[in-house]
């Protein structure tokens, strides 16, 4: 006896949800990118990104031990904000006098440790030679640089009044030469690498203090030395 045929199968009208979860999950990948590379924190977000990217491809599965890809970020150095904390408490405390005057500032910035040099206490006006009354806490300071091996950038800095001698050209000209002044100290009398160092002027591109009076201008003169985050 013959089989009756079997009836033709349902038509499937949900088939269409598939591509709207693939293209919802695209649409998320491409927010969580977006959002990755519009935040002024880029380390943290593209850790984010990544996260969402791997739980994407293994469906969530990726084991917990697993590392994020380089995607130039570098896991923050803790043992290198530790030691620099350490360094402003020591700074703060061997330089209490010169803090106190207004010849030195110290702080922790995102770059790492600065120690903020007032012209007036280390240089003569319009000059780059280091006064030998400033020598006492240079020599403090080269401690600290000396027992950190953190790359150290010198900044010169110039208020906006120009200047134009035989010697220096511009205010680019005077604040380069600062800086360079302080990387011949440490190198030549407290024996510190000049591999180290790194040297630039800045003129008064970058001012602490507004240049309309007198104290303004006299924050502005100064010269940085940023012990650098590694």
């Amino acid at each position: 006896m013959a089989r009756k045929p079997l009836p033709p199968a349902p038509a499937n009208h949900d088939r269409w949800l598939i591509s709207y979860a693939d293209f919802l999950t695209l649409l998320l990948a491409l927010f969580v990118v977006l959002f990755a590379s519009s935040q002024l924190d880029k380390r943290k977000a593209l850790q984010v990104s990544y996260a969402v990217t791997e739980a994407l491809q293994t469906g969530g599965s990726a084991p917990r031990e697993k590392q994020p890809p380089a995607l130039g970020v570098v896991p923050e150095p803790k043992a290198a904000v530790s030691e620099l904390m350490a360094s402003l408490n020591y700074l703060r405390q061997v330089l209490a006098e010169e803090i106190r005057t207004g010849k030195v500032e110290v702080h922790l910035d995102p770059r790492g440790l600065v120690i903020s040099l007032r012209q007036a206490a280390y240089f003569p006006s319009g000059g780059d030679e280091i006064a030998k009354s400033g020598l006492e806490s240079l020599e403090k300071i080269s401690r600290t640089i000396h027992d950190l091996s953190n790359p150290v950038q010198l900044e010169g800095h110039t208020d906006s009044a120009p200047i134009h001698t035989q010697r220096f050209r511009s205010n680019w000209d005077l604040s380069a030469a600062r800086s360079i002044a302080m990387l011949h100290l440490f190198e030549d009398k407290y024996d510190i690498p000049g591999s180290r160092f790194a040297v630039a002027g800045y003129a008064d591109a970058k001012p602490v203090d507004s240049n309309d009076s007198a104290e303004g201008r006299a924050h502005n003169r100064r010269v940085d030395i940023v012990i650098l985050n590694r």
